[in-house]
């Protein structure tokens, strides 16, 4: 499992998935990429994950002829505050989902 660490996500929340091989758009050389695009060029660097804050996502590409899968982390901001508290979530998240899947994380 290869995750890759969406635009809207600020990089820092790097730092708390550390366990995981986890690269960001920016690393990558993605940046200003359409989704489109992004999922072609993950697919292609034979990551599998696509850890993004952006709720419409989901609305807009075929993740299962892409073959990746999307966590969607859902909090009142893309600040890392907001989202360090998901992150217990989207871990267990991570470790069960698959490929074409579209899993939404928020605090419950």
């Amino acid at each position: 499992m290869r995750i890759l660490l969406d635009e809207c996500v600020l990089r820092p929340l790097k730092r708390e998935l550390s366990n995981y091989d986890i690269r960001t758009v920016v690393e990558m050389g993605w940046s200003g990429k359409t989704n489109g695009e992004l999922l072609q060029l993950m697919a292609q660097a034979d990551l599998t994950i696509l850890l993004t804050t952006d709720r419409n996502l989901q609305y807009q590409q075929n993740f299962q002829q892409a073959r990746v899968a999307i966590v969607v982390l859902i909090a009142p901001s893309n600040r890392i505050p907001d989202l360090v508290p998901l992150i217990p979530k989207a871990r267990h998240v991570l470790e069960t989902i698959s490929v074409g899947e579209v899993v939404e994380v928020g605090r419950s």
